[in-house]
């Protein structure tokens, strides 16, 4: 058996996309495993599948490179907006999707009848260290002071589903992302379970400069809800305004973190190739 598969990239995370509403799957944990595992080529954060919704116009299940679903992520939601109306699976610019963090809304700006841009409201984020899961028995976890090998570090985080921390820096174009990333990662003094590190500078109140280090995958080109980390950590703390252009090796991404604490995040998401790939070995 073949399945047809797209492979998208937003700013950061690349995913492959499965329009599981046309085709039929099974054995989904293996099949995430196949399809991201880089030896075969395809190589991805991960697996999105597309599915029929009850409750919104589309459900997003998505699932890591181990197999294990996961919550969301905003880069990959985007991707998915852009995925249903270029592929004509819809017509609507604004729409509602299903994940396992809830329902989330999706507007479209559409160029020469495809998506160019995406803004994307990824809701509110988690400052509950027992949700995040920090080890800490304060209320939330901003500005701590962890040691990570050789040096000292005021960290901070938060959740939209899974662990986000920030570190904000004085250069993060020079900073030893490769070094310290790990090591933060790992920390599991502080992290019950793995996290992902946004090292952040701030160059304005409206203009913030990222690297992110992607747990299980090492420094990407940028990340979604790393940059929006940055942003609602900078705000907290009066370090940044609540509008930011958030700067990344990828590109440039609008964040947005309204009075009533939702976060909007606007970028492109980009199609890198289709094709099919035989799994007769996983779906019989």
């Amino acid at each position: 058996m073949k399945i047809r598969f797209t492979k998208m990239q937003a700013y950061g995370n690349d995913y492959v996309y499965i329009d599981a509403i046309n085709q039929n799957l099974s054995n989904l944990n293996e099949l995430a495993k196949f399809v991201s595992d880089r030896h075969f080529g395809i190589g991805s954060d991960g697996m999105v599948l597309i599915c029929p919704s009850d409750k919104a116009d589309f459900r997003m299940r998505m699932f890591n490179p181990d197999g294990t679903e996961a919550e969301m992520c905003g880069n990959a939601i985007r991707s998915v907006g852009k995925y249903v109306y270029d592929h004509q699976l819809t017509d609507k610019t604004n729409l509602k999707v299903e994940t396992l963090g809830g329902i989330k809304n999706l507007e479209l700006t559409i160029e020469n009848n495809v998506v160019s841009n995406i803004k994307a409201n990824i809701g509110k984020p988690i400052f509950d260290p027992k949700l995040i899961p920090v080890n800490t028995t304060k209320e939330k976890f901003i500005m701590e002071s962890v040691q990570i090998l050789d040096k000292t570090f005021q960290m901070s985080s938060l959740s939209w589903g899974n662990p986000h921390t920030v570190i904000f820096v004085d250069d993060v174009a020079n900073f030893d992302v490769l070094k310290y990333g790990p090591a933060i990662e790992f920390n599991t003094d502080v992290f019950p379970k793995k996290t992902n590190v946004t090292f952040a500078e701030i160059v304005r109140p409206d203009y913030i400069k990222i690297r992110e280090w992607e747990r299980g995958t090492g420094e990407t080109i940028g990340c979604g809800t790393g940059c929006s980390t940055a942003v609602v950590i900078g705000y907290e703390l009066g370090l940044n305004s609540n509008k930011c252009t958030v700067e990344q090796i990828g590109g440039p991404l609008e964040i947005e973190y309204t009075d009533d604490s939702e976060l909007y995040m606007k970028g492109p998401s980009n199609f890198v190739f289709e094709s099919e790939i035989d799994v007769s070995h996983i779906i019989k």
